[in-house]
């Protein structure tokens, strides 16, 4: 038994401030773990570092169920606070996802209590399939959301109100915030610490909890790396070229460092990502790109870095793959113009 404060390692700090924003993470048995751990950890970080500077704590975070304690899906298990009265003040509702939610989803009583609770809150949010549950409650009918792809389809079946988004990591329609799966609840917390705190701050989370990069809501859930990593077998020669984007990436010069003919190169290359080469690097190019429009580059800098040769190629990459242009993506993810 294990105190889901404890999962954070909670400073040892006597008491919240009487402003600090309380969050409540709902869990119910069959939790997934890394739904609650995931965002209670970012709260906490957040937390520590305001600690570190004599600011106040900014959060209250605590987990909350309907139970004593329940047990998540990896079979730890979670001693929680009772549900709290519905109306009694609170900013951030969020509820977890795992194989529970099925369940919580048609508990008329929890719904009804999630419902009454959103009401009282500044904000609501879901992490993963925690998305059923707040759809149960009715509350995204009507709004844009994203749940785990796997459960996209059965959530469009069953929720026919719900203008679902499949593909981002996050989305707010707002004053509801929804995520994908599992491990993308860290990167909803993260925006909801930089809508209260700053942009400076959930990146000082983000480095703290050694996070890659911060993620902006509306990236792809899969990369494409990690999509193309099903092919194994070349697997070194992606890695390469994610390394290498400015080198000469033509069909020979791949068939070449993969040891191969580019006939049979190009066949078996095919054979195993179901794309050309040509897409392949193209859809990496573009993801690379991606990430440094995101962190405020120049779009010439990036068509540079990664290998495009000129802004109108780059382009045309980008209208290819993502289906906008590289300015139109700068200007909605990094937050500067153009």
């Amino acid at each position: 038994m294990l105190p889901a404060q404890a999962l954070a390692e909670t400073p040892n700090i006597p008491r919240f401030m009487p402003n600090a924003r309380r969050i409540e993470i709902l869990a119910f048995p069959d939790v997934q773990l890394l739904d609650v751990a995931g965002p209670l950890q970012v709260f906490s970080t957040a937390n520590d570092i305001a600690a570190a500077g004599g600011a106040p704590l900014p959060y209250a975070p605590t987990v909350v169920a309907a139970e004593a304690s329940v047990t998540s899906t990896a079979g730890l298990a979670l001693a929680t606070e009772p549900l709290p009265p519905a109306d009694a003040p609170l900013h951030t509702l969020m509820v977890a996802g795992g194989r529970g939610v099925d369940a919580v989803s048609e508990d008329p009583a929890l719904l009804a209590w999630v419902r009454r609770r959103a009401d009282a809150a500044i904000r609501t949010a879901s992490v993963c399939s925690g998305a059923f549950v707040l759809a149960g409650a009715g509350l995204l009918d009507g709004r844009r959301a994203v749940t785990h792809w796997g459960r996209c389809a059965q959530f469009a079946a069953r929720f026919p109100a719900v203008r679902l988004d499949p593909d981002p990591i996050f989305v707010r329609d707002g004053s509801v915030w929804t995520s994908a799966g599992v491990t993308a609840g860290i990167d909803l917390a993260l925006a909801l610490v930089e809508d209260d705190l700053g942009r400076a701050t959930a990146l000082a989370v983000a480095r703290q909890l050694v996070i890659f990069l911060k993620r902006p809501g509306g990236q792809a859930q899969f990369s494409t790396l990690l999509a193309l990593q099903e092919a194994g077998r070349f697997d070194r020669l992606h890695a390469w070229i994610a390394e290498n984007l400015r080198a000469d990436l033509s069909l020979a010069a791949l068939a070449d460092r993969a040891a191969m003919s580019a006939r049979s190169f190009s066949r078996h290359y095919r054979q195993a990502t179901g794309r050309t080469p040509a897409r392949a690097v193209e859809e990496i190019r573009v993801e690379a790109a991606r990430r440094l429009l995101e962190q405020g580059a120049p779009v010439a800098r990036a068509a540079a870095q990664c290998g495009f040769g000129s802004e109108e190629t780059m382009r045309r990459g980008f209208l290819r793959v993502i289906g906008t242009g590289p300015r139109a993506y700068r200007e909605r993810f990094s937050g500067r113009s153009a």
